[in-house]
């Protein structure tokens, strides 16, 4: 049975992971969801059937969010960069999905990112481009540092929410112990860029769902 699990992270700020079970239809799904035209365009590119329900779902969570706070959902709209947006509202959203899973956050008051991911061997092939040489000896090769490691930086990723950034040489995450939950982050802007800068950014990790649940604020 689908189900949704809320998260709140801070007062201005509270997650949804919602799991999609096996009687969720497109039909069931779409049934109470606006959809704009450019929406429509996005869906319909969209072709394996799984991942159109994932798709529905990060809007059907993102929708709870927001008329939880009892105002109603008109739709997303993406920025010049991809990063949706709540249509009519200047709130700061962003969404995640994976196999059987989608996930979304809304922040009132500044920008947000989350990742969802399950745990998997594979981190380790992409171990040499994401992670610094720092961090690559505090993950010792363990799948759950890198696990850890790649939703975190995923989510600093979606809360910076433009381009021009590498895992490994822009987004940080410090070293952290395996039980921890709250961790912290970097964004460190290239020298090329307009606004070149640091950021520390706070970093919520959760053993949940398909595996890890980030959220970056």
């Amino acid at each position: 049975m689908s189900q949704l699990t809320t998260l709140q992270l801070s007062a201005d700020c509270t997650a949804i992971l919602f799991a999609i079970g096996e009687e969720a239809t497109e039909q069931s799904l779409r049934a109470c969801l606006p959809l704009t035209d450019p929406e429509l365009a996005d869906l319909a590119a969209i072709r394996h059937p799984a991942q159109r329900l994932e798709w529905l779902g990060c809007r059907v969570a993102i929708q709870q969010l927001i008329q939880a706070q009892g105002v109603s959902y008109a739709g997303l709209w993406k920025d010049e960069y991809g990063k949706p947006h709540p249509i009519g509202l200047g709130w700061h959203i962003s969404l995640s999905h994976t196999s059987g899973w989608a996930s979304a956050v809304l922040h009132r008051s500044q920008p947000v990112g989350i990742d969802i991911e399950p745990i998997r061997e594979q981190f380790r092939r992409v171990v040499p481009r994401v992670l610094s040489e720092a961090e690559i000896t505090h993950a010792a090769g363990m799948p759950q540092r890198l696990a850890v490691y790649w939703c975190a930086k995923e989510a600093l990723y979606k809360l910076y929410g433009k381009r021009q950034l590498t895992f490994r040489e822009h987004l940080m995450v410090e070293p952290f112990a395996d039980e921890d939950e709250q961790l912290m982050g970097h964004v460190v802007l290239p020298q090329s860029h307009e606004q070149p800068g640091h950021a520390s950014v706070t970093i919520r990790c959760f053993r949940t769902g398909p595996g890890l649940l980030a959220v970056a604020y």
